[in-house]
């Protein structure tokens, strides 16, 4: 069966980094979109970023552009997220999630976790001093 579980949220200062890691099973990956996405207390779950493995396409939320990096690791089944100059506003529940690319209207932007069928328990990210 498809499984989805994510490692490496913790506690960090700002301006510290972090790498967290998905490991999939029960799939192939290479014909699956793999996404980050967050959800802060009282806040509504955004979308973070998204790796297409069909074609190595990768997307950013504005807000973590130039600071954030997904990509998939030499461990084929790892989609890793590297996040650096961490902020305060990056709290968050940090999820993987992933689906067939043919099968995804939208594979990023407003309303795309809808389309993510697999979905991970989330780490906890916290950076604060």
């Amino acid at each position: 069966q498809v499984q989805l579980v994510e490692s490496g949220g913790g506690l960090v200062q700002p301006g510290g980094s972090l790498r967290l890691s998905c490991v999939a099973s029960g799939f192939n990956l290479k014909y699956y979109a793999i996404a980050w996405f967050r959800q802060a207390p009282g806040k509504e779950r955004e979308g973070v970023s998204c790796v297409d493995l069909s074609n190595g396409n990768t997307y950013y939320a504005d807000s973590v552009k130039g600071r954030f990096t997904i990509s998939r690791d030499n461990a084929e089944n790892t989609v890793s997220l590297q996040m650096n100059s961490l902020k305060p506003e990056d709290t968050a529940v940090y999820y993987c999630a992933a689906q067939m690319v043919l099968a995804v209207t939208s594979l990023f932007g407003p309303g795309s976790d809808r389309e993510y069928g697999y979905w991970g328990r989330g780490t906890q990210v916290t950076v604060s001093s």
